[in-house]
């Protein structure tokens, strides 16, 4: 008697660069890799439309795409990471206010009994 078998889910295949970066499970990596990439044309262009110099032009491009892409990366991980900080205060404040609720150490029971006095 065989057993019904579930059909199963392919393997999703995440997209890497270079082999190493998970562009689809790190946190800021696609939005930094992506306005690199504008940064990266917008100043071999606008450098090749000033000076008309070719090869100075692609290395100002390659310039432009890591110091926009790292500019991007930082900037969107320390905003990560200061929500990641509110998150964890607002639920240990949740926590807190489920655990103490109605109790002699709820806050907010000892303030309305000092305004009651």
């Amino acid at each position: 008697m065989a057993a019904a078998r579930e059909p199963q889910e392919p393997e999703r295949k995440t997209f890497k660069l270079l082999g190493i970066l998970d562009v689809e499970n790190i946190p800021c990596a696609r939005e930094s890799i992506l306005y690199g990439s504008l940064g990266s044309v917008v100043a071999g262009l606008g450098h090749f439309l000033v000076t008309s110099r070719i090869r100075r032009s692609c290395d100002v491009g390659v310039g432009g795409f890591i110091l926009v892409t790292l500019g991007c990366w930082f900037h969107c991980r320390y905003n990560f990471a200061k929500q990641r900080i509110q998150e964890r205060i607002a639920r240990e404040g949740i926590k807190n206010k489920i655990l103490y609720e109605s109790t002699h150490l709820d806050p907010e029971r000892k303030i309305k009994s000092n305004n009651s006095n």
